[in-house]
């Protein structure tokens, strides 16, 4: 007598739960549409103590951050002005130190990424060496990948995180 009893309750409890009405389906929220490969990160605020053309962003030297290409040491065009506007600021004030901080982004392994963030430091040296920076003024440092820009494990990320900052000091 027992198995003719799960019959019917299978059956009510069929009929109450296909009655139940389900939230209607909506449509997912729309992705935000990712930033261009060559995005760059906002402008950070102006340091205390830095020089009035360090904080003009209409002033080459306001940009302290140099880009590079994927697994690429090159220096891109759209960077060469910035680079001698901050090399012709060098070689006129000679008491001024340059740290170049090169950075990878996380693809490769880590002793790769250090000596591609390295490389990326020493490119920007050699095009200050060569438009007359003294190299008592400059020293360099790899980050590898580090100390990323940008956190994210896309192209947006990765664009950002191939770099080379510029740091200032004054040995005075």
């Amino acid at each position: 007598m027992k198995p003719r009893l799960w019959l019917p309750a299978a059956l009510l409890a069929a009929l109450l739960l296909g009655g139940c009405p389900s939230p209607p389906i909506q449509d997912p929220p729309p992705r935000p549409e990712p930033p261009a490969s060559d995005a760059r990160p906002p402008v950070e605020p102006p340091k205390p103590g830095l020089p009035p053309e360090f904080q003009d962003p209409s002033n080459p030297l306001f940009q302290r951050v140099v880009y590079f290409d994927y697994d690429s040491s090159d220096l891109l065009p759209q960077f060469i002005e910035v680079l001698r506007a901050h090399a012709l600021y060098l070689a006129t004030h000679p008491r001024v130190r340059l740290r170049l901080e090169g950075h990878a982004d996380e693809r490769g392994t880590r002793e790769y990424n250090l000596a591609l963030a390295e490389q990326r430091a020493h490119s920007v040296r050699r095009f200050l060496l060569a438009e007359g920076v003294s190299g008592k003024q400059l020293t360099t440092l790899s980050y590898g990948e580090e100390l990323p820009a940008q956190p994210g494990h896309d192209e947006a990320a990765w664009a950002l995180n191939r770099r080379v900052e510029l740091l200032y000091g004054d040995s005075s």
